[in-house]
């Protein structure tokens, strides 16, 4: 396949008001997707888009440029203001509109921003299609100009943020409430910071909020799922039954016990396979979808319960479509993007992720701490590494004899894996095992001869 200029590994992402994240690519993209879902469908339809953003300064910008393109496009546009990500896949799904685009940069920081989109069902788009869009926006005179009574409109829908909500609700069984349930709730002041108190307080518990007043430049700022430990402090000051830390658009959650441990997202995956098998939704044998970054003691514990364990590429549009090629009904990433197929279709959803952590202490009757005991992970150490160029690895003889060296040393029970971000400079080298010392020692060194070979 072609290499792609745009689109990474979770739409495009950047810099705001820097290529590629301008307003003339914004307009462009708009123009693009508008044609794409137009030829897909019946070309007298105009195609209905919804577009939501999270709390970023740049979301105004970039949502009037998209906007401008889909109506220049002849679409229509319902824009729902900030939003959650899988707020936005859900309405895209429930209102029958032809695509759904999320204006978000996730858990970067504020300056950077990013355009992710969804197909009618939901689900991110495949990469084929991707590079169908970025040959349209980089040469825009391949779309067909449109003017007079082919022009599009666009309006603001504010009534879609209690239509998530109810969705998000149904979701959690009936038969439990969060009455008496004291929570500490991180909204990283992005995407969630509307829905996501409503949501807890509605079904009954006392929640204590942080990340909730945004300003345009403090999304993911000190607070959220990239900083956990100021929920744990608050956890642990407030005697709360659990933390809840969000990313800037609440698509991913970090939950803290109610000592202010931190449970990442393997472990909440391996509770939930365990209370879906438990309960009959998911039989011995079905598959449960991790990714190369899965830690290797949720392998095992998945494994130990009968079931089978699939690595995918890193995106949660891989982890996805993996789980509708075989079926699975989990999947998700360690960062905390948890995909429940059967309550959710193709998207992480960070709030629905933790009202069914505490439907398991509920199930259970047992804290969360007690829960994921018995799920043991391996001592993991990522090292993020500045590059120049991202250069293949498979061609740097120096860094593959190291990567054998490593691996030679972990033996059967570790793991090393490199991998180039795909929205930064960066390499990524992960090294986990059994023991914490040769861990720390053996990605010390892999990392040295990266930064001497790739510097």
């Amino acid at each position: 396949m072609t290499k792609r200029q745009l689109f990474g590994t979770d739409g495009i992402r950047g810099r705001a008001n820097v290529y590629p994240m301008t307003c003339e690519v914004a307009m462009n993209l708009g123009r693009a997707v508008t044609y794409h879902f137009q030829l897909q469908h019946k070309k007298d339809r105009r195609p209905l888009i919804i577009l939501g953003k999270d709390t970023r300064l740049s979301c105004y910008m970039l949502e009037l440029a998209f906007s401008a393109g889909v109506c220049a496009q002849g679409g229509k546009v319902i824009l729902t203001g900030p939003l959650p990500t899988p707020g936005i896949a859900f309405a895209t799904r429930s209102m029958r509109a032809n695509a759904g685009v999320m204006i978000s940069a996730s858990h970067n920081k504020y300056s950077d921003n990013g355009i992710k989109i969804f197909d009618e069902s939901g689900s991110k788009l495949p990469d084929e299609v991707e590079l169908e869009l970025e040959k349209l926006v980089l040469d825009p005179n391949k779309i067909p100009h449109r003017e007079g009574r082919w022009l599009g409109n666009a309006r603001r829908l504010d009534e879609v943020l209690g239509r998530y909500i109810v969705h998000v609700k149904s979701h959690f069984e009936r038969e439990f409430d969060l009455s008496g349930m004291r929570v500490i709730l991180d909204c990283a002041n992005g995407a969630g910071y509307k829905v996501a108190p409503m949501i807890f307080e509605e079904l009954g518990a006392e929640v204590f909020c942080n990340g909730v007043q945004p300003t345009g430049q403090n999304i993911n700022l000190d607070c959220g799922s990239m900083f956990p430990h100021l929920t744990s402090e608050d956890v642990v000051k407030y005697k709360a039954d659990i933390g809840i830390a969000l990313d800037g658009d609440a698509d991913r959650v970090i939950l803290v016990n109610n000592k202010g441990g931190v449970i990442n997202g393997d472990r909440l995956i391996g509770l939930f396979a365990k209370m879906m098998l438990d309960r009959g939704e998911i039989s011995k044998g079905d598959e449960i979808v991790g990714t190369v970054m899965s830690n290797l003691g949720l392998e095992n514990f998945i494994k130990s319960l009968g079931l089978k364990f699939y690595r995918s590429k890193v995106g949660d549009r891989y982890i996805s479509r993996r789980m509708k090629e075989s079926g699975s009904k989990l999947g998700g990433e360690p960062s905390g993007h948890i995909i429940l197929g059967q309550y959710h279709g193709a998207t992480g959803d960070g709030i629905l992720a933790a009202l069914k952590a505490i439907e398991c202490m509920k199930y259970y009757d047992q804290t969360i701490k007690q829960l994921v005991k018995s799920i043991k992970i391996y001592p993991q150490i990522i090292n993020n590494i500045n590059v120049k160029t991202k250069t293949p690895l498979e061609q740097n003889g120096t860094i593959q004899s190291a990567i054998k060296d490593a691996e030679n040393t972990l033996g059967e029970k570790g793991r090393v894996l490199l991998r180039y971000s795909g929205t930064e400079s960066l390499l990524r080298v992960m090294v986990e095992g059994e023991h914490n010392n040769s861990v720390k020692k053996v990605c010390e060194t892999l990392s040295e001869v990266v930064r001497t070979e790739l510097n």
